[in-house]
């Protein structure tokens, strides 16, 4: 969701992905302390969390998908004739 490089409000992501708010809040806690999302307040409205992808989480996802065609390349196999 984030990979497009747009920012994200946390409750879009939370009922995207259907966790319950403890477990999305760790799983948040996780990536923005790897520096691969950033998690700010904008606005009047300090109730409101708002995700981005950072530079670095997108360079962690893209080196993610490459080494996944890899094992996927390596391990298809041909159609028989």
């Amino acid at each position: 969701m984030l990979v497009a490089g747009g920012t994200l409000e946390l409750s879009v992501v939370k009922e995207h992905l259907d966790l319950s708010p403890s477990a999305l809040s760790k799983q948040v806690a996780a990536l923005v302390d790897a520096g691969y999302v950033k998690q700010e307040r904008l606005g009047s409205d300090t109730r409101r969390v708002w995700l981005s992808m950072t530079r670095q989480g997108r360079k962690a996802y893209q080196g993610h998908v490459a080494a996944l065609r890899e094992i996927v390349n390596a391990t298809t196999v041909p159609a028989p004739d």
